[in-house]
């Protein structure tokens, strides 16, 4: 009975530290941004690790990985997956817990002889992160017919490499792979925030996902020294920054509900301590489940930055990095989730993601939903990010039953 089937946890455990091993720097954070020789180092030994399952591979154009396992019939596959790649100070669990789970949970049902009626499918997404290409979520972006393969391939990093060409120079660009457009995705992931662990939950059904708009504005002022320049004659790029980092967190404040913002990057030249900047270079991140009021935010956003410009004597370009709506994922898949976990005899509540996951993008596609398991002080993108391992091994035994439940 499939009821019974269990992973093995310790199995699981080990592969998350192996790719975590994967160029882990000396602060123990993980560091494989897109792309790179440590990205591709990573593929390999996931790919390797796919193909001891008895999975097909298959790479498609914008370099997402596939492994292929077939079903009784050739309908249209499940799908389960994440994404790699990680930021620069990355955990070990972001992402690659969705991956490798998807690849236990199939390795449980290679063992136990169990064939599904569908074929599964284990995706791994490129560049999720968007940290040296934007946007982020480009490879799922791309698989779901959202953004043009050639914009993304000709996508320029800060470090001046092209996209196309680095996939060729790792080795991952690959062929169309459209037919491999699912029935379902399911994809699990840890929270990467606080609401599990503070309120000692073990399980979330996501129900949706938070809306995302990243803009980068470039400031452009007046060098000059900063002891004779009186003040009232400043065009100072860094004071406007500081000013738009202010607004922007009373912004998410005054709204309120779901909204929130973040200024992550500011980048001043000439960066010294007696020269006022000459220009400033700032990100701007803004989040709401409610499409309407991110559209809101962002439209306070520019008019303040007209402010800024009128009243300081700056220029500021505002350049669109990403723009996602928000999303509600479909009940058909959720309903399965909340089954399975109360089959197995454990509560799950349902829940909105803060963050941006592949999963938003393929339920532009096909019906889709998550699964979160609880993230330690709900933190990430951070060295000390981490889950329990008997919570590691839950939600990847809720996702290998919720596959089977779709994939019959």
């Amino acid at each position: 009975m499939t009821h019974k089937l269990s992973i093995n946890r310790e199995r699981l455990l080990g592969q998350l530290e192996q790719l975590a091993g994967v160029n882990r720097l000396a602060d123990r954070s993980c560091c494989r941004l897109a792309l790179t020789d440590a990205d591709r180092r990573g593929r390999d030994l996931v790919v390797h690790w796919m193909r001891e399952a008895g999975l097909e591979v298959r790479i498609d154009r914008i370099g997402n990985i596939f492994g292929v396992r077939a079903g009784q019939t050739s309908e249209p596959p499940v799908m389960t997956g994440s994404h790699i790649d990680t930021v620069a100070t990355g955990g070990a669990y972001d992402g690659c817990y969705g991956v490798l789970a998807g690849l236990e949970a199939i390795r449980t049902l290679n063992e136990a002889g169990h064939r599904t009626r569908r074929p599964l499918v284990l995706a791994i997404f490129t560049n999720e992160e968007g940290v040296r290409f934007q946007p982020d979520m480009m490879g799922s972006l791309v698989f779901a017919g959202d953004l043009p393969l050639e914009d993304a391939l000709s996508a320029r990093a800060e470090d001046g490499a092209l996209l196309g060409e680095e996939l060729k120079r790792i080795g991952y660009a690959g062929e169309d792979c459209s037919e491999l457009r699912p029935r379902a995705y399911v994809e699990l992931h840890i929270e990467q925030g606080p609401i599990l662990h503070e309120e000692g939950g073990t399980l979330g059904a996501v129900q949706d996902l938070q809306g995302i708009s990243w803009h980068e504005l470039i400031i452009t002022g007046t060098s000059n020294h900063a002891g004779t320049t009186p003040m009232r004659l400043r065009r100072d790029a860094g004071y406007c920054a500081a000013r738009i980092s202010v607004f922007v967190r009373e912004l998410a404040r005054r709204m309120g509900g779901s909204q929130v913002g973040t200024v992550g990057v500011t980048r001043l030249v000439p960066n010294l301590v007696n020269v006022i900047a000459r220009e400033a270079r700032i990100t701007v991140d803004l989040r709401n489940t409610d499409d309407g009021l991110l559209n809101e935010a962002e439209e306070e956003l520019r008019r303040f930055v007209e402010l800024m410009m009128r009243e300081e004597g700056v220029t500021i370009e505002m350049r669109q990095l990403a723009r996602t709506p928000p999303v509600r994922f479909d009940e058909g898949v959720l309903g399965a989730i909340l089954k399975v976990a109360g089959t197995l005899g454990h509560d799950i509540r349902r829940m909105t993601s803060g963050a941006g996951h592949d999963a938003q993008m393929l339920a532009r596609i096909c019906p889709a939903a998550m699964i979160f398991v609880p993230s330690v002080g709900g933190i990430s993108h951070n060295p000390r990010e981490h889950t329990e391992p008997e919570h590691l091994a839950l939600g990847a035994n809720v996702l290998l039953h919720t596959l089977v439940e779709l994939a019959q």
